[in-house]
């Protein structure tokens, strides 16, 4: 690998080296007219689909997500967690096997870096319930988790829980212990609940401000609660459908840049034409404004967000600098989400996952992307 740019964190003409890891930051003498940016690979904890593939049906080919992980790959993405969500027992351990399976069989496997299970262990109240089907939510069981881990060869890296069950706290300490991050979600916890599933171990709030009621008590309430907390970090989907500006300028104070990480949420329809589209059994459409909705009900379903645009909508809506924008997207999701050799950014001995992108009107336009020393795409 050789690319070179002005490096997002420390404003310096680099070329970056290496193979597997990056073996050199080397600053250049000048920096030449039209020069890109230069950051680390983006990290996407939450990816439900892309591109018209479900990664939550059993019957994905491995074929077709590797397309759309190549896709992914033109948006700076390098590293993200596919993520399965609520469903039966036996289909949500099927869409884990089938994942594990194309993991190991395709070119673009190594993306995949660990398997986000978003419920069934959330709450069934319409609300924080979100698009996940009522029927197959259930309380926090362990023997089930195993079975997941037996699924996806040990892939499960991150798990969605809601603290309102009775069981949650002794379900967070089991998970933690196998080294798998617990994140509070689709949850009516009240805020002693909170509490008991933070001292369990929960490091995280999954797409907080979305997963909630549409109308709830002014205070105290579960987003409240968890934007207070400073032992959680916190996951932000900022397409300016899911979140409006004032909150997500507040959640940010509150989280401060060192514990907020943008999530896509993106779901099956993400770089498709407007229309139908089925996720699972659950009928949605895609939008002109973006949006995935219910087509009963008209709730979100996911989104339909891609990295890049996520970096520079959060420097528009929560005007935040490019450095603390691609922060969010690349060493904090490192961290929160345990990606070895992500942590310290363009640096000797790490990952050699790289993006190269102009920054145009405040949109992020990826020229080359990297994985592991190896260029995946190039505009």
């Amino acid at each position: 690998m050789k690319c070179s740019g002005i490096d997002v964190f420390t404003g310096a003409a680099v070329e970056v080296t290496g193979g597997a890891a990056i073996d050199g930051v080397d600053h250049l003498i000048t920096t030449p007219p039209g020069m890109p940016y230069v950051a680390p690979g983006f990290i996407d904890m939450q990816v439900n689909g892309f591109g018209g593939v479900d990664y939550c049906s059993p019957d994905a080919p491995a074929e077709q997500i590797g397309r759309t992980i190549r896709e992914m790959f033109a948006t700076g993405v390098t590293r993200f967690f596919p993520t399965v969500i609520t469903g039966t027992a036996a289909n949500m351990a099927a869409a884990l096997r089938n994942l594990a399976e194309a993991k190991e069989s395709i070119p673009e496997g190594p993306a995949m870096e660990g398997f986000h299970v978003e419920g069934p262990h959330i709450s069934p109240e319409d609300g924080p319930r979100g698009a996940h089907p009522k029927h197959c939510v259930r309380p926090p069981d362990f023997e089930e988790f195993k079975r997941w881990q037996e699924a996806a060869r040990g892939n499960v890296k991150l798990v969605t829980v809601s603290p309102e069950w009775p069981g949650t706290p002794s379900y967070i300490e089991q998970v933690v212990r196998e080294g798998v991050v617990a994140s509070i979600g689709h949850t009516k916890a009240t805020a002693e609940q909170i509490q008991a599933a933070v001292s369990a171990g929960a490091t995280m709030s999954t797409h907080l401000g979305n997963g909630a009621h549409a109308v709830m008590a002014r205070h105290p309430n579960y987003i409240w609660e968890q934007m207070a907390e400073d032992r959680l970090a916190a996951g932000f989907i900022v397409d300016g459908i899911h979140l409006g500006g004032a909150f997500l300028t507040v959640a940010m104070r509150a989280k401060g840049v060192e514990r907020a990480v943008l999530v896509t949420d993106a779901a099956m329809p993400t770089g498709c034409e407007p229309g139908p589209y089925m996720l699972g059994e659950v009928e949605v459409t895609l939008h002109p404004d973006g949006s995935v909705r219910l087509r009963e009900g008209d709730r979100l379903a996911g989104s339909a967000l891609m990295m890049n645009r996520a970096v520079g909508n959060v420097m528009r809506l929560a005007g935040v600098s490019l450095r603390d924008a691609v922060t969010m997207a690349t060493v904090n999701p490192a961290r929160v989400g345990r990606v070895a050799s992500r942590h310290r950014g363009l640096a000797t001995g790490q990952r050699a996952d790289v993006v190269v992108f102009d920054l145009v009107e405040g949109a992020v336009k990826v020229r080359e992307t990297w994985m592991s020393g190896e260029c995946v795409y190039r505009a």
